[in-house]
């Protein structure tokens, strides 16, 4: 087991040949050393434990490129290629503080804006449906409309 250890600078010099990355080769490295390990019974006394354990890397290396070549990752699935989505957060806080305003909202007022804004009713449906004169719906949308507006851009 020793004899292993002392050959691991060897193996990643080596690694670092084959692999075009560091982290590769450190895998690439990894993998040997588990070879190796599985198939211990198999290495003859006596021969070139260093060959034996190049070897065992080189084919693992191989058998790596041949299934990096049949895996084609990155491509149609990959998601970077997929158009990017703007965070949420703004419209969220933004929602919230239109329900809270509809919330303190008085109520007459707050049924005229979301069944003519929100909704799209006419206003003479919303009359209709309110049990009121079209032009006090008109009042309360336009009141309703103002109050928003202050509530959500103070700036106004």
């Amino acid at each position: 087991m020793n004899d292993v250890v002392e050959q691991i600078p060897a193996l990643r010099a080596y690694s670092r040949v084959l692999c075009k990355s560091t982290p590769e080769a450190e895998d690439l490295v990894q993998e040997t050393l588990l070879r190796a390990i599985e198939y211990a019974d198999s290495f003859c006394p006596g021969t070139n434990l260093r060959a034996w354990l190049f070897t065992i890397m080189r084919n693992r290396f191989l058998t790596n490129c041949r299934k990096a070549a049949r895996e084609h990752t990155g491509g149609a699935d990959c998601v970077s290629t997929q158009a990017r989505v703007e965070a949420s957060q703004e419209w969220h806080i933004q929602a919230m503080e239109l329900h809270r305003t509809l919330r303190h909202m008085p109520g007459h007022y707050r049924d005229a804006i979301i069944l003519v804004g929100a909704f799209g009713e006419s206003y003479l449906d919303a009359a209709r449906i309110l049990d009121c004169d079209i032009g006090t719906i008109k009042s309360r949308v336009n009141r309703a409309r103002r109050m928003l507006r202050e509530a959500l851009d103070p700036a106004l």
